[in-house]
């Protein structure tokens, strides 16, 4: 909407006024209407210049004066940006009434809810319940929010009570033209949507603004190895050691369905003798904090008894070398192009093998691979159970015997 918007500072006489100095007013019009706001100030009428509306003379009372309406109009001016920021209906009344601060709204400003949520959060790594890879998404999130402010409003901050549906859809459209793709911005909107909640339960807000927003996420295929790129792998030779230690703790990981941060902080105290008299991996997943046990397979031990007596791992107590993550993830690609797989390849990549190829392909219930992987619900283990052409085959060829064994008993009566 158009507005016609002006500003004049004048003098006033005051009651009772003979002669000396007058007090200084703010005239604000918006499309016609019009309003006056005393700035509690005065002035000597001769040194007033009436057109510019400012003290004129080099006099220090007239600096300070000028000064002090300059910042006046300043803050007149963001109001009233704001107001056509957040598509408010523009008013000379509702620019004297923000002034003034009368009506102005208690609830709190949306990055400041933000940053003590994240302050909260990193005193709360201490104490393990949360990880700092948590953290570093909110926080990521967080700088997403405060560029997304700047470009759609031009604002530091926003009032809680403004992020309605058409901030997050708004926000989530800067996020896939400016920032990431689609699965990302779930994240980030999934970040939000925590501050946001906090906000509703404290009721800041009335109404939860994401409730019937649509933040589905879109599958990807993940990559996985099939058994004979795992056997490609397990029986190439190296000429470097550097090579053959990656492609040791890449396939235990394979072979146990450990996630990298798991294997690198593996210690020789989490492996057990477990109910059925063999040797087990007793952890906690570090990003749930759920158990997972795990019955070593006889590769995994092979691999354990190699490194058992490496100095690393004598030194910290720990069961494998682990490198860095970078490094394992450089390794990985070299070692790729060796075994000529086509694949991009990761350390993430065994815990998705072990998931599908080496568990639910060879007939292990998804409840139990769920419970090995450390998932608090079989969704999550769904997210990794992807099915084999090998395994659809060997279905399909049962089906394809009992049938064919109906089809011939059929014909048979038939005859008879």
């Amino acid at each position: 909407m158009t507005t016609r918007f002006s500003l004049l500072f004048r003098l006033k006489k005051p009651k009772n006024y003979t002669k000396g100095n007058k007090l200084v007013y703010m005239r604000l019009t918006v499309n016609a209407e019009r309003t006056e706001i005393s700035v509690n100030r005065e002035f000597d009428p001769i040194r007033w210049n009436t057109k510019s509306g400012r003290a004129t003379g080099t006099k220090e009372d007239a600096k300070t004066l000028n000064a002090y309406l300059d910042t006046l109009q300043i803050k007149v001016h963001e109001i009233h940006r704001e107001l056509l920021a957040e598509n408010e209906v523009i008013t000379a009344e509702k620019i004297k009434n923000k002034l003034k601060g009368i009506g102005e709204e208690k609830s709190p400003m949306l990055l400041k809810v933000f940053s003590e949520h994240n302050q909260q959060m990193k005193i709360l790594i201490q104490n393990n319940a949360y990880a700092k890879g948590t953290l570093t998404h909110f926080e990521t999130t967080y700088k997403h929010t405060v560029a997304f402010l700047q470009w759609k409003y031009k604002l530091s901050d926003i009032l809680v009570t403004k992020v309605d549906y058409g901030f997050i859809s708004d926000f989530e459209f800067y996020l896939k033209a400016n920032v990431c793709a689609h699965n990302s911005a779930m994240k980030y909107l999934g970040d939000l949507k925590k501050i946001v909640l906090i906000c509703v339960k404290r009721s800041w807000i009335e109404r939860d603004p994401f409730l019937g927003y649509k933040m589905t996420r879109r599958e990807v295929q993940k990559e996985f190895l099939v058994e004979e790129e795992l056997e490609a792998i397990a029986g190439k030779q190296f000429l470097t050691e550097r090579l053959s230690l990656v492609r040791d703790i890449f396939l235990f990981s394979c072979y146990t369905g450990l996630a990298y941060s798991n294997v690198k902080k593996l210690k020789r105290s989490e492996i057990r003798i477990g109910i059925d008299k063999k040797k087990w991996l007793f952890i906690q997943r570090k990003k749930s904090h759920t158990p997972a046990p795990v019955p070593l397979l006889p590769i995994a031990l092979e691999i354990l008894d190699k490194y058992r007596d490496h100095p690393k791992c004598v030194n910290k107590n720990i069961v494998l070398p682990v490198l860095s993550n970078q490094k394992m993830n450089e390794y990985l690609k070299e070692i790729a192009d060796v075994c000529e797989i086509t694949k991009t390849l990761t350390y993430h990549t065994a815990r998705h093998t072990f998931a599908t190829t080496v568990t639910l392909n060879n007939d292990v219930p998804i409840e139990s691979v769920s419970k090995m992987l450390g998932h608090k619900s079989l969704k999550q283990t769904q997210h990794y159970a992807k099915v084999l052409n090998k395994k659809v085959s060997e279905d399909m060829k049962i089906l394809s015997e009992k049938l064919s064994l109906n089809f011939s008993e059929n014909r048979l009566r038939k005859v008879q």
